[in-house]
């Protein structure tokens, strides 16, 4: 059944656009309120956003559905997602709820749900949502409305169940670490751990005012943090997204390590210390085959799924795995978290880097990449369907045959397709490419 609002990740939108508004938002607390509505137990929802100026709109929009319906609701302010995961849990909620559109502008925003034990939710859970949406709901009555409060400790919280991950034999001592938080729900959290664990931050992207929020910071813009860590003789740099689920780095030298780099550090770790389960690695068809090729090397498999950390993670619990995540820096480390969290990753990569004692650019690269090209063009998915189309992906197909592959998806958060492909031939990438996003152009 095709979802009519849910994309990979939740709802997401612009802010008072034709899908992100403040009515549906309430429509979603008033859905999903019904469907957790279970037992005689007073009913508990807590939600979480990033800094987003929409986000005070969204938050009381939400309260008002979830109220409406019979749930108390917990507001805990600005919180990385994967925190909002944890107290969920910790807190005996009956769902979790994360105001966010991750490392899109400020102008959109999102919803992202989780169930009483801090997972995201199925596709079917997705669906009976929508179902609900489409019908309406009754509404409490009397005393049975929902009550609303907000908690100030959640932050310290969350600070402790991260360093908890980290090694009790060690500290961060003498570790310069510049930190970009993408003026996002981190700007708080992750200095104040880092600094804590002894390391000397310099922090980026910290100061949000509503609408600076991944705009010219993040994970998805390291050259801010790359320039930073050059400038000041930084060790390293640690970059989050706006909800703080992804990480990416660099080295003393600012060039940027990916996800696929870095789940190939901590898939070595586990390995050597015997933590790893299920014998593989999980990650999604975006990464690269260098990865897949290193894994292999060490007697492992590399699963492969579609793209989000939702089914990383379902493929995770189906095979038993720990750890997971994609190239774009969601990393799951399933012994602590539910989901994607970009500091708990962080921890797991300076942990490594403090043990090795050598410079992060001589231990954050593992292996050697093939050329990859990901290129986005903006355009209705339905032209995939073009003749012209069709033909075009059929030829590089052929073009690539037993020499690389190609991967073409349309996006679930954005109206655009994405055209991938990798090989070890770096000029036959490029043609494969470019023939693709001409003939998508052109439709």
């Amino acid at each position: 059944m095709a979802k009519r609002y849910f994309g990979t990740d939740g709802i997401r939108g612009m802010a008072n656009g034709p899908k992100m508004t403040p009515e549906l938002a309430m429509k979603v607390g008033q859905a999903a309120g019904t469907l957790f509505l279970r037992g005689t137990h007073k009913h508990r929802v807590l939600i979480g956003k990033d800094t987003r100026l929409s986000g005070y709109m969204l938050e009381q929009a939400l309260t008002a559905g979830f109220t409406s319906v019979g749930m108390d609701v917990v507001q805990v302010g600005p919180m990385p997602t994967p925190a909002v995961a944890m107290l969920t849990r910790e807190m005996r909620a009956d769902i979790g709820v994360m105001l966010s559109a991750s490392h899109n502008p400020y102008l959109d925003n999102g919803i992202k749900l989780f169930g009483p034990d801090g997972f995201k939710l199925t596709d079917a859970q997705e669906e009976a949502i929508e179902a609900l949406l489409e019908k309406g709901v009754p509404l409490a009555a009397g005393a049975a409305i929902g009550r609303a409060r907000r908690i100030d400790d959640a932050r310290g919280r969350y600070i402790h169940a991260v360093k908890s991950s980290f090694p009790d034999d060690k500290r961060l001592d003498g570790l310069k670490i510049v930190l970009d938080c993408a003026n996002g729900a981190a700007y708080r959290v992750a200095p104040e751990a880092l600094w804590e664990l002894g390391a000397d931050i310099i922090p980026i992207g910290v100061e949000p005012d509503g609408t600076n929020i991944n705009d010219g910071v993040g994970s998805t813009h390291p050259e801010a943090m790359a320039r930073r860590v050059r400038e000041t003789g930084a060790h390293i740099g640690l970059a989050l997204d706006g909800d703080a689920d992804r990480l990416i780095v660099v080295d003393e030298t600012g060039r940027v390590i990916d996800g696929d780099q870095l789940m190939a550090l901590i898939t070595t770790a586990q390995l050597a210390s015997g933590r790893l389960r299920g014998g593989a690695l999980v990650a999604t068809v975006m990464s690269n085959m260098g990865l897949e090729r290193h894994v292999e090397a060490m007697g492992l498999k590399l699963l492969r799924t579609p793209v989000g950390d939702r089914h990383v993670l379902e493929a995770m619990r189906r095979h038993g795995c720990n750890l997971g995540g994609e190239q774009s820096g969601h990393i799951i480390l399933a012994d602590h978290a539910t989901t994607g969290d970009g500091l708990l990753a962080a921890l797991q990569i300076l942990s490594v880097l403090v043990e090795d004692g050598r410079p992060a650019s001589a231990v954050l690269s593992r292996f050697t990449p093939w050329p990859q090209l990901l290129q986005n063009v903006r355009k209705d998915p339905a032209v995939l369907d073009a003749a012209g189309v069709k033909a075009a992906l059929a030829d590089a197909e052929a073009m690539l045959a037993g020499r690389g592959r190609l991967l073409v998806r349309k996006s679930g958060t954005e109206p655009l397709i994405r055209v991938m492909a990798e090989a070890e031939d770096e000029a036959l990438v490029q043609m494969a490419v470019a023939a693709v996003c001409a003939a998508v152009e052109a439709a």
